[in-house]
């Protein structure tokens, strides 16, 4: 009998995965102790790849351990990192299986930046290497046919599974070893096999006759399908080890319908058919000397022959002596039936018993991605409750400023300071006045100025490759064959062309917070005066006796105390809306493991609807409760400002205090939208320096893939390209939120006292408060990427390793940034004299 056929194994080149795999998790994750946990698995992963492929595998259960494990971490890990040719790009180099060095199998390696590319060759080594260790048990004993049975139904099932998956696994056509043909032919071989251990099991224990030979023919009925798989391809490797097969799998065919035959003469001899017994050997004969002649240097048949011969001899001399029975025609015979044992393992995941997820605690990029989308609307809900409630809170208080309420009730004497006047001019003189604001707004376009410089230069860098790009591939034409810039950068386009907007809207923003300082600076000065001061300030008016314990007065008063509670309200109510918090990764989680997909808006509207729709609900009641105290106010006033002793001092005191009121709330507003945008700024900085960063290191590295020189071999780019520096597409940042709309009462305030009416489709949230600006270097002189000069021939800038080389005084020969006369002078060179 022949030896079983094994599969020999693929070798991958070396691959860092802790680099790109780490600068990522670094940016998407920012709690450190998730950083490290995450940085920690990923060293894990690259050691079991090493373990796996960078080593010879001894031919042991335990290195398939290793193999399994390696590729049921692959695909754990497939839908958690963003692996494709624009975002985190690994490039996974193999080579083909069979093929040494023949210019006629196709590449002997490819490269490509796929994952689903590296698991399918790990899936071609699980393979092959439960070929080899099965090929290695010793089928003479029950332990080692069973161990070799369950291996070849793996290696079939494995081999058949990349068949039917290889080619949507890849973007283009995969080398020979992993082609479907080959891993048909493959899975055939290994399944034909498994039958044969079956068959020698069941000939080891003395099963019955008629079992033996229904495995036998199943068994040469696969050896058929195999051999015919292998002839009828022309894409199979021309190599040694395919030249091979065909001649042992057509030996196997023979053999295996011998035993067939065998053992059915058998069978029919117990039955006293000694006819069929007899036309049964002689096939059986036939079929034996067509392996000997055809198939003799692959197979040794001898013990089987001989075996068959010595039956035939008996069984014609008892036929010819004793039963004188007719002996059919073989194909008058009765077909054999087949008894199917084997079947390819499906391939399950995991497929190691031992395996267990290094980075269990990291969600799915799906998950991720579903989590992204539902902060966004959930930031999008909470902006615009506290953004209506604000909006509602400005109304109040611009009304209130036009009717002088509540200092017009607090100035019944007509020559004091009213209380809340008062309070206001101590709370502005507390946040620093005119100053705190004058220099808020002196920094702003700083920061903006940064931050368009960083925007421009990324944007300048990416289009200056863009422009490289296409003059090569005007000058090279087809043998250019790398991916056009344009094609690679635009997420990184996209991206750049979303921060512009932003600035755009942020510029919008500033300038109309200038235009409102502008307008209310000088009540604002006066309000930063001493209470002397401001007393001098506010004209006096006739005092108005007659209100004093005025039943309108005390009507406005109680509404005034109502509006100051409904304030009080809204505060306690943003402050639970901003509160509110629900982790929605475990319901993400268990609904891609159910269905496989994740209805992301569905379930984002079900529980943003269950967590805010009672917030909703007290927001349009306290709306609904301003507008009827606000109703109510503007009737008492109509009468309270009826009883008032009307004079031009009166009138003009008043309007003096409602422009204090409302400059003391444009004050307010203005400094929280100022602390708001220094914070935007901040933050928006460090944004674009992580942007600028991702542009340099992917227009560098396409710099470096192309050589950028100016004479090329263009055969040098019909080399397999190596994939570009990892890039990650960030979240796209809130916008910052404009200022506050300018809300006036309507025939109030006098227009010099007005600012223009802005509606602000994005309210403004956020905590006054300033922080400090991210650090980075000083962009307005950054000078990117050193050019690069050209060294003197024999030049090194280290003294060692030049021993052999004689030295050569350094000539002034006009090379770039070289000084004349400028010499090195060896140190502690033994050769130098």
């Amino acid at each position: 009998m022949a030896t079983f056929i094994s599969v020999p194994l693929k070798k991958s080149e070396e691959v860092d995965l802790v680099k790109p795999l780490s600068k990522f998790i670094t940016s998407i994750y920012t709690v450190r102790e998730e950083q490290t946990d995450h940085i920690r698995a990923v060293e894990e992963l690259n050691k079991l790849r090493i373990s796996a492929l960078g080593r010879p595998l001894d031919k042991h259960e335990r290195s398939l351990e290793i193999l399994l494990r390696y590729y049921d971490q692959l695909c754990a890990v497939e839908p958690k990192f963003p692996f494709s040719d624009n975002q985190l790009c690994l490039t996974f180099t193999w080579n083909d299986a069979f093929d040494k060095g023949s210019l006629f199998s196709g590449p002997v390696k490819l490269a490509l930046a796929n994952l689903s590319y590296e698991k399918t060759c790990v899936l071609f080594n699980v393979g092959a290497l439960a070929s080899q260790i099965a090929s290695e048990q010793n089928v003479d004993n029950d332990e080692g046919r069973k161990t070799a049975a369950k291996l070849y139904q793996l290696a079939s099932g494995v081999f058949s599974h990349i068949k039917d998956t290889v080619l949507s696994a890849m973007s283009q056509e995969p080398t020979v070893d992993i082609s479907p043909d080959t891993t048909s032919a493959l899975s055939h071989v290994m399944l034909a096999q498994a039958q044969e251990v079956f068959f020698l099991k069941a000939t080891a224990d003395r099963m019955k006759n008629a079992i033996i030979a229904k495995l036998a023919n199943q068994a040469a009925d696969l050896y058929g399908e195999a051999y015919r798989q292998c002839q009828s391809k022309e894409n199979l490797p021309k190599c040694f080890y395919f030249q091979e097969i065909p001649p042992v799998l057509a030996a196997k065919h023979c053999i295996m319908q011998a035993y067939a035959e065998y053992h059915q003469s058998t069978l029919a001899k117990q039955n006293k058919k000694f006819g069929e017994e007899i036309a049964r050997l002689q096939y059986a004969t036939t079929l034996m000397k067509t392996v000997t002649s055809r198939y003799n240097e692959y197979v040794n048949v001898k013990d089987l022959s001989d075996k068959i011969t010595r039956a035939l001899t008996a069984a014609k001399k008892d036929n010819d002596f004793i039963y004188h029975d007719r002996v059919p025609e073989p194909k008058d015979l009765d077909r054999i039936g087949k008894a199917s044992l084997v079947k390819p393992t499906a391939i399950q995941m995991p497929m190691s018993q031992k395996f267990s997820d290094l980075f269990q605690k990291m969600v799915p990029m799906a998950v991720q991605q579903s989590l992204s989308m539902y902060n966004q609307r959930k930031a999008e809900i909470v902006n615009r409750l506290i953004g209506t409630m604000r909006e509602a809170s400005s109304l109040c208080s611009g009304v209130l400023s036009s009717l002088n309420l509540p200092a017009a009730l607090e100035d019944l004497s007509g020559d004091s300071i009213p209380p809340s006047i008062l309070e206001k001019s101590c709370t502005v003189i507390r946040h620093g006045g005119l100053q705190s604001i004058e220099k808020l707004i002196k920094d702003l376009p700083d920061m903006l100025q940064r931050n368009k410089e960083i925007l421009d230069e990324s944007l300048r860098m990416l289009g200056a490759e863009e422009s490289s790009d296409s003059e090569l591939r005007t000058k090279f034409g087809q043998h250019w064959n790398r991916n056009p810039s344009g094609e690679l950068y635009k997420p990184l386009r996209t991206e750049g062309m979303n921060f512009r907007s932003l600035l755009d809207k942020a510029l919008q923003s500033d300038s109309l917070v200038r235009e409102r300082y502008a307008i209310h600076s000088p009540m604002v000065a006066l309000l930063c005066k001493s209470a002397a001061e401001l007393r001098a300030a506010i004209p006096c008016a006739n005092p108005a006796k007659t209100l004093h314990g005025s039943e309108v007065v005390s009507s406005l008063r109680s509404l005034l105390a109502q509006l100051d509670k409904m304030k009080k309200q809204r505060e306690q109510i943003e402050s639970s809306i901003r509160s509110a918090q629900f982790d929605m990764t475990g319901t993400f989680l268990s609904t891609l493991a159910q269905g496989g997909a994740i209805n992301e808006e569905a379930l984002s509207a079900r529980q943003l609807d269950s967590t805010y729709g009672g917030y909703s609900q007290e927001v349009q009641k306290s709306l609904k409760t301003q507008e009827e105290l606000l109703t109510n106010v503007q009737t008492m006033h109509r009468k309270f400002s009826g009883m008032k002793q009307s004079s031009s001092e009166s009138i003009e005191r008043e309007e003096v205090m409602k422009k204090l009121a409302s400059a003391y709330d444009s004050y307010i507003e203005i400094s929280t939208n100022l602390r708001e945008g220094m914070k935007f700024y901040g933050d928006f900085t460090v944004m674009l320096l992580k942007f600028q960063n991702n542009c340099s290191d992917i227009v560098f590295c396409a710099q470096y893939r192309a050589g950028r020189v100016t004479e090329a071999d263009p055969a040098d780019f019909c080399r397999p390209t190596p994939a570009p520096r990892t890039v990650f597409n960030k979240p796209i940042p809130p916008a910052r939120p404009p200022p506050p709309s300018i809300l006036q009462a309507a025939n109030s305030a006098p227009p010099s006292s007005t600012a223009p009416a802005q509606t602000s489709s994005t309210p403004s949230v956020g905590t006054p408060g300033l922080i400090s600006q991210a650090q980075g270097p000083p962009y307005p002189t950054y000078q990117g990427y050193p050019g690069f000069f050209p060294m003197p021939m024999g030049w090194s800038p280290f003294g060692y390793g030049q021993y052999s080389m004689p030295y050569v005084p350094f000539e002034n020969l006009g090379q770039i940034g070289y000084p004349a006369g400028s010499q090195v002078q060896p140190q502690n060179q033994p050769n130098y004299p």
